[in-house]
């Protein structure tokens, strides 16, 4: 890991990133960094708990003269989206994230930096090791599991925190202060079918989607960017409209709150359409890079020869399979009515998985109104159960409702503005935030959401912005001053 990281300003935020980031922290095998976070506060000599369900919560009394200040709990989540270049060889289970300077940003070589949330676990560290900073009694509360379900989240009893304000850490705009989120709901779609042999007059093919950009399947839905697993459907789509092609396998993104960036499939084709397949199959793959030229400049469609495979799936399900899928909504499906410029409702085709007699694919439906939510969640059952599969529901969250009276965002609003001489944007974003789960175990709790400028987050090209820490650390000195007494 680069010591430049070390030297960068503020000192107490970055050297804790960079402790942090050599700590392996994928999501649901959080063992390593719950220990870590573990140690560093009993080595600070702080009241430290770790839950039933693995969140960290390390307390630290008030500096002199803050005792009569309302008690923050700051949080942030400890887990982080793994995902890398399919040429970059890294082992995110055993690896520390590799960062390196480019001018005024933060990257990795590679894979994603982790500043989602890592950037904002590593403040709420600075806060709690320093001597220097003022502060009223902080309860810091270090979730996990948020990137794949939101069970730290959602395990966190009541009773835990006592804290009258929750500084929630994970927003990546610095002129931004949230007040809201959606909710979300996992659709999956699985089902098995018969594989045939493949006759001996096909060959076989591999096509490639890859160079996207992908990203954020929240905060970068309505941004247009390209979905490699409804890219590839449409290819195969066409193949077998023109040329009777038959698929073998698929194996399509990753995450489900990430934009998927790569597909692999692997097709047959009566040899006696080779020439004609291949033309056609360059004219469509140019027809779509120059529909997204602008937001996907590196796509790359590749169709290449390949060893014929041995099996392919039945006809009827792969007609009806590609139509599903086909027919399935990706991308925005409505825009907030009350709200500017707001996503009320999205979903994201995540993963397509299909071998060896198996379909699986994964969305997530999010949206920061309930109805719609189980609208789209159950337009998308209906699709996948005509073609035959079993559809299931799972990891419901919900969504954080905007509170415009919330006393922490007026002193918030206020102290932004006399910073940087201009207002900051509230808003709610379209985002799975902790804060709707835990306002339920914690009803009377004031909440709110801000960060510095982080890009790409999700995906490889994920990084933090410099001097946007700079001004989102300042941001957290003065707020952390100016708490309200209590009540």
């Amino acid at each position: 890991m680069s010591s430049e990281i070390r030297q960068l300003q503020p000192k107490a935020l970055w050297n804790k990133f960079a402790d942090l980031n050599e700590v392996p922290r994928p999501s649901k095998k959080e063992e390593r960094v719950i220990t870590f976070m573990k140690n560093f506060g009993e080595n600070l000599g702080l009241e430290t708990l770790v839950d039933a369900v693995g969140n960290v919560i390390i307390k630290k009394p008030a500096t002199a003269g803050m005792e009569d200040k309302t008690t923050v709990v700051m949080q942030s989540h400890l887990d982080m989206v793994h995902q890398k270049n399919n040429d970059t060889v890294f082992d995110f289970d055993t690896q520390g994230i590799d960062m390196y300077v480019d001018g005024d940003w933060v990257r990795a070589k590679g894979t994603t930096l982790g500043a989602d949330n890592g950037l904002g676990v590593a403040t709420i560290m600075a806060i709690l090791e320093s001597t220097d900073i003022a502060h009223p009694a902080i309860e810091a509360l270090f979730t996990i599991d948020e990137e794949t379900g939101m069970t730290g989240a959602m395990g966190l009893k009541g009773g835990l925190l006592t804290g009258g304000i929750l500084l929630n850490l994970d927003t990546e705009e610095d002129n931004e202060i949230g007040v809201g989120c959606a909710g979300g709901i996992d659709v999956t779609a699985t089902r098995t079918y018969e594989e045939e042999d493949t006759p001996e007059f096909k060959i076989g093919f591999e096509i490639k989607v890859k160079g996207l950009q992908g990203g954020h399947s929240g905060m970068q839905i309505h941004e247009g960017l390209g979905n490699a697993n409804k890219i590839m459907n449409r290819m195969l789509f066409d193949g077998f409209e023109n040329f009777g092609l038959r698929i073998s396998k698929i194996e399509g993104g990753s995450l489900r709150n990430a934009i998927p960036r790569e597909s692999v499939a692997v097709v047959a084709i009566d040899a006696i359409h080779e020439e004609a397949f291949m033309l056609e199959t360059k004219i469509l793959g140019d027809i779509i890079k120059n529909e997204l030229r602008t937001m996907e400049p590196d796509l790359e469609i590749v169709v290449s020869k390949c060893e014929t495979p041995e099996k392919i799936m039945d006809l009827g399900v792969q007609e009806g399979f590609t139509r599903a899928l086909y027919a399935a909504h990706n991308g925005v499906y409505r825009m907030s009515a009350e709200i500017p410029n707001l996503v009320e409702t999205s979903n994201n085709v995540a993963k397509v998985v299909l071998k060896d007699g198996n379909i699986h694919v994964g969305c997530l439906t999010r949206s920061s109104v309930e109805s719609s939510k189980m609208d789209l969640a159950n337009t998308l059952r209906s699709t996948f159960e005509l073609t035959g599969c079993e559809v299931e529901f799972s990891g419901d969250y919900p969504g954080w409702a905007p509170n415009m009276d919330s006393a922490i965002l007026k002193v918030m609003s206020k102290l932004y503005e006399d910073l940087n001489g201009e207002k900051a944007h509230v808003a709610a974003c379209h985002a799975g935030l902790e804060c709707g789960i835990l306002g339920q175990n914690y009803p009377e709790m004031d909440m709110i959401s801000f960060g510095p400028n982080i890009k790409g987050a999700h995906s490889p090209d994920e990084r933090a912005q410099i001097s946007s820490v700079q001004k989102y650390w300042n941001f957290v000195l003065e707020i952390l001053k100016n708490i309200p007494s209590k009540n």
